[in-house]
């Protein structure tokens, strides 16, 4: 007779190859579709020593089980033999409550111990057998009577999320914003609210929600709106590229109504004179869902030409992105929409390692605290004769440009990143398109060295430039070295 196995000298590994796998297959849990075994949810936070940096430790999941792709039911922390049932429970709590599950389990190989976070009164935790672990559909049933979804909406939330061919995978943040988009909505919420730091990925977030509205047949007709080029371009031809040929952007003040997925500059469809508010050549009822991103610049304005828009389509599920939630006595954003859905922060996601941490250096000179007033007289380098009035920091770069100002601020932000590190990722804010460029060609002159072993390491981003736009990823990418150096200029 073969010898009995010692689970005391099994490692955490063998007790999930030869004890937990199989009990989860066994209750007709999917290998390929179901279950995912070593789940990474974070980067590690970025750690900075000087001129070094390195990673923290990562979060993982020892299981992640789903119910089909995206969305996530339960989590399981596995322990070898030498440690009791439920020995991983506090851990796995932690994990569950980070990715929003609300199933918990912790094993050892002998039994399961469940966390049932739906429950608020009587046995919450319990132990189960091996061979009792719950199947998917039990759980899936679970999860939809705790979450009120019953089975005439179950199709869109169980909707499949865009099968990407490079394989990328909503993070684990992305995914709770995006699961409970489209549970609200699913439910008949028409208000949403969600709030995501800078560079966490909001638009690929807005992509995958319609994406699955739009597939199961939720939403048929939706606007993507935007009020700077810039983010139109890019979300066309990066994030949204999937809708292909279904998808236009307004512009030239064209209306065709023969596409499903409309991107657009609210710029383009409104103005001053009622003739130039184009969107009322739509019907009022025309889009089923309107997402407005960084919706804290003009939605939140009670008298904003935003709101305008907004409130003529207002049938339409509308769908609030920002990374700055505006409350203020004259505008809100929670007043419109509502408490925030989901809120991924900027220190979460510095924590989580997807966000570096991140040093604002303000220069303040000498003109910008005194200001600066021209001599009787005096002349600009064009030969017009400049008015004679005390111009303050608000003028600068705008009504008047002080080239010494400009050229010593660059000086100064070179000396420093020689002095530190040359290739950390630096942003320029500056008034104007044009002090931008005018900030990007004394950059290059203060670092030539770098500039000619590659052009891209200064690049000015703007909305009007499709070489900058271009490069927009590749410096949201820390792992790519260029540019190392951009000028922008600031929306205000």
């Amino acid at each position: 007779m073969p010898e009995a196995i010692d689970k005391k000298s099994l490692s955490e590994r063998d007790i999930c190859t030869k004890y937990i796998t199989p009990a989860l297959t066994n209750r007709a849990w999917d290998i390929n579709t179901q279950i995912r075994e070593e789940v990474t949810l974070t980067k590690g936070r970025v750690i900075v020593r000087g001129k070094l940096a390195s990673r923290g430790e990562q979060k993982r999941a020892d299981y992640v089980l789903y119910h089909k792709p995206g969305v996530p039911l339960a989590v399981i922390e596995a322990k070898d033999n030498n440690h009791g049932v439920s020995a991983g429970m506090q851990q796995a709590i932690a994990t569950g409550e980070l990715i929003d599950v609300p199933f918990i389990f912790s094993s050892n190989g002998d039994a399961f111990m469940m966390c049932d976070r739906t429950i608020t009164q009587g046995q919450r935790e319990r132990e189960i057998p091996l061979e009792q672990f719950p199947t998917p559909q039990e759980l899936w049933q679970k999860y939809c009577d705790w979450k009120g979804i019953d089975s005439e909406i179950q199709p869109i939330v169980a909707q499949d999320y865009y099968p990407s061919p490079d394989k990328k995978q909503p993070r684990y943040y992305q995914q709770i914003a995006i699961n409970r988009t489209i549970e609200a909505i699913a439910k008949g919420e028409n208000r949403i609210l969600l709030v995501m730091a800078t560079g966490t990925g909001k638009t690929f977030t807005a992509f995958q929600i319609i994406w699955r509205l739009w597939k199961s047949g939720a939403k048929k007709r939706i606007l993507f709106l935007a009020d700077r080029n810039i983010l139109v371009d890019q979300t066309r031809v990066n994030d949204f590229k999937p809708f292909g040929s279904r998808m236009t952007k307004i512009q030239k003040r064209q209306i065709d109504k023969s596409y499903e997925i409309y991107l657009c500059l609210y710029q383009a469809v409104t103005g001053n004179e009622e003739a130039k508010n184009i969107y009322r050549q739509f019907s009022p009822d025309f889009f089923d869902l309107i997402i407005i991103d960084e919706c804290h610049r003009g939605s939140a304005a009670e008298d904003s030409a935003w709101r305008e828009i907004l409130e003529y389509f207002r049938n339409a599920t509308q769908i609030g992105l920002t990374a700055t939630p505006r409350e203020t006595e004259e505008a809100s954003n929670i007043n419109y929409f509502g408490e925030s859905l989901f809120t991924y922060s900027l220190k979460q996601g510095i924590e989580d390692g997807f966000l570096a941490p991140y040093k604002v250096i303000r220069i303040d000179l000498d003109k910008d605290l005194s200001g600066w007033k021209p001599k009787p007289g005096q002349r600009d380098k064009y030969g017009k004769q400049i008015p004679d009035q005390v111009y303050n920091q608000r003028d600068f770069e705008k009504t008047l440009v002080l080239e010494k100002r400009t050229e010593l601020v660059a000086r100064i932000i070179s000396d420093y990143l020689k002095s530190s590190d040359r290739f950390a990722k630096t942003i320029i804010f500056c008034e104007t398109t044009d002090h931008a460029e005018r900030m990007r060609v004394v950059l290059v002159n203060e670092n030539a060295d770098l500039v000619a072993e590659n052009s891209r390491y200064i690049m000015r981003i703007t909305g009007d430039d499709a070489q900058g736009k271009a490069e927009l990823d590749n410096f949201i990418d820390p792992e790519s070295k260029y540019p190392t150096i951009v000028t922008i200029a600031v929306a205000r």
